[in-house]
């Protein structure tokens, strides 16, 4: 095994006074997207989500725009441009022919997503052939080389920040897998060249190339052309580039969507092997819930966000309290005072740092000791040098003797018996999967475990299933067996409703987007015959054939038990209204005399809603009336 933290897990410019920063700039994008714009772009039509013939071009300007309102949201601090190739009109700082930048045309800086950004992108199709135009910008005949322009032009728009400090990426999005098709002889080997050369300065520079192909219909995008060169496809990567043409149309917009994050530093710790004996340690969060982000209260007047400021006031004089508080605790009808940094050192039971108790058998690690997400730990060499040979012995050992290390941890308020569980390296074809390293389970006291409390104490008259009914329900489980399943799979429904609610106020937008709750069953699937077969010869087997018929007479009793109240209570509502002169109340104003309880006479009399406040139900009472 060979550790290696600076390429595994590196931070690049830590600062601990401002790790958040620091951590948003390692961990922000720059992008930028390239359009292609031709003519073949707008004439060639694919289905689209309503089964309505969509342009290649109206497919990638609707990728851009979902990608730009996911941004917004996630990772507001990225930075983007938009440039379309290709194009009758020229607008970039380079004053290159065929390539047009959208929103950053006269500065070389990459521009935040905005909400005034995407309202003004999402018109983009009806002013494109007014203002900016398409042409094929490759012709036979002339040395205009549009997309060496559009790769130039992005590669100068990425020149800002550090390789390091930033992930630099360009996504091209095109229909046509051959660029230099028209062209023929030596021009084109030539062109070809150029454009290769270019493609792969600006890889050397830190910045990755990544082709969105668009296939026409019936004709599969060949990479192989030219586009597998210029990304550096060969053998068995260029084989997995080129999905289906269908497969590659269906998940063409989930791509955008998709991140995967970089495992980011939470905290360094010291780890307490023996005394004298420590080494330094970070700590990676692999689960953080994601929750919607906080509200800002600013002032109404000057619409600034407001400080919360504590203030203590006597209460015998009213005068605000400028020393520094004190708390008693009655002890023996005396009180006894204490002040903060007192009752801080009174609870300070841990101190921060990772202690070493000793080490358990694997065997003695239940799976109901989770309480949380275990967090993820790996040495550093940076304050304490030597942290990674000492690391990587008691991780080889703890492998080859099966056990677990059991340490104490916490804050002086919420100190915990922890888990070091050692994690060895998982390496496949395409590379490393897992790294290794420990994960910190956070242990249970005592206290904390619940024993089962036993339903039935006789086990005699406890209902056993018989071999039939565990039968059918292997089958079932079979028949409804989600295949390939991962958490990834589900997005949060209340936060992405959250959000779609934010976008369409920030956007103006008359409709709220709709938000598909992936959490729901799958109807369809459900509705399978062999599904609907397997459920009903479970039912058959643990309820028997009169099931339904019990469940019919059952409902059937609570609805006309059900009737009978309402019933009731409509008869008495009758009566008691025949003892109000309700044209009397209305002429006169005096409705509003009676209660709502009284008032609702009437309206349960003629069947009218019964719902809202009494100025409503006064009002439904008139319009009932005809006054």
């Amino acid at each position: 095994m060979d550790l290696d933290p600076d390429d595994v897990f590196r931070d690049d410019e830590e600062e601990p006074e401002n790790d958040f920063y620091q951590e948003r700039q390692a961990s922000k994008e720059l992008v930028v997207y390239l359009v292609d714009a031709s003519p073949k772009m707008f004439n060639t039509t694919c289905p689209g989500e309503d089964q309505k013939d969509e342009t290649h071009f109206h497919v990638a300007v609707s990728c851009i725009a979902q990608s730009l309102k996911t941004q917004i949201i996630n990772r507001s601090y990225d930075e983007i441009a938009i440039c379309f190739f290709n194009t009758r009109e020229k607008k970039n700082l380079q004053d290159l022919n065929g390539v047009y930048a959208y929103n950053v045309a006269e500065r070389e800086s990459l521009d935040r997503p905005t909400a005034k950004l995407i309202k003004e992108f999402d018109c983009i199709e009806e002013l494109f052939n007014k203002e900016i135009g398409s042409q094929y910008g490759i012709v036979s005949g002339s040395r205009d080389n549009s997309l060496y322009n559009a790769i130039w032009v992005a590669q100068a728009l990425l020149r800002k920040g550090s390789a390091k400090t930033a992930d630099k990426r360009i996504l091209l999005f095109t229909n046509e897998d051959d660029p230099f098709g028209s062209i023929k002889g030596v021009t084109k080997i030539d062109m070809t060249r150029m454009t290769l050369q270019r493609a792969k300065d600006a890889q050397d520079l830190g910045i990755s190339i990544e082709l969105l192909p668009l296939s026409r219909p019936n004709e599969e995008f060949d990479v192989s052309l030219f586009y597998a060169e210029l990304l550096g496809l060969e053998g068995d990567d260029l084989t997995q580039f080129m999905p289906s043409a269908g497969e590659r149309f269906e998940d063409i917009k989930n791509q955008l969507r998709k991140r995967m994050f970089r495992k980011r530093k939470v905290r360094r710790i010291t780890f307490i092997i023996a005394k004298g004996l420590s080494i330094e340690l970070n700590t990676y969060a692999l689960i953080r819930p994601t929750v919607p982000g906080t509200i800002t209260w600013l002032d109404s007047v000057t619409n600034l966000p407001l400080k919360t400021e504590r203030s203590f006031i006597c209460a015998d004089t009213g005068a605000l309290v400028r020393e520094p508080t004190k708390r008693f605790q009655p002890y023996k009808n005396e009180d006894i005072k204490f002040s903060t940094e007192e009752l801080s050192e009174i609870k300070r039971v841990a101190t921060g740092h990772l202690r070493l108790l000793g080490f358990k058998p694997l065997s003695c690690l239940k799976d109901y000791y989770n309480l949380r997400p275990s967090t993820f730990v790996f040495p550093s060499d940076e304050e304490v040098v030597g942290s990674t040979c000492v690391f990587i012995a008691l991780h080889r050992s703890m492998l080859k003797l099966k056990r677990f290390a059991v340490a104490f941890y916490g804050s002086s308020t919420h100190p915990q018996v922890v888990a070091l569980v050692a994690q060895d390296e998982i390496i496949n074809a395409g590379g490393q999967v897992e790294p290794p390293g420990m994960h910190m389970i956070y242990l249970p006291y005592s206290d904390d475990i619940r024993h089962i409390e036993e339903l039935h104490t006789d086990t005699n008259g406890v209902p056993r299933a018989n071999d039939d009914q565990i039968k059918k329900a292997t089958a079932l489980m079979k028949r409804i067996d989600l295949k390939d399943f991962s958490v990834c799979q589900f997005a949060n429904p209340a936060l992405q409703r959250h959000y779609a609610i934010v976008q369409a106020l920030a956007l103006e937008e008359d409709e709220m987007p709709e938000v598909k709750d992936e959490t729901a069953p799958d109807e369809e699937g459900m509705a399978r015959p062999g599904i609907v077969k397997a459920l009903e010869e479970f039912k058959l087997a643990v309820y028997g054939e009169n099931y339904e018929e019990e469940n019919d007479s059952k409902a059937n009793g609570k609805t006309s038990e059900a009737s009978r109240k309402r019933k009731a209570i409509a008869e008495n509502a009758v009566k008691e209204s025949a003892n109000f002169n309700w044209a009397d109340l209305a002429d006169n104003g005096k409705l509003k005399n009676l209660t709502v309880a009284e008032l609702k006479y009437y309206l349960t009399a003629h069947q009218l809603p019964v719902t809202g406040k009494k100025e409503a139900i006064i009002s439904r009472i008139l319009t009932h009336m005809g006054k």
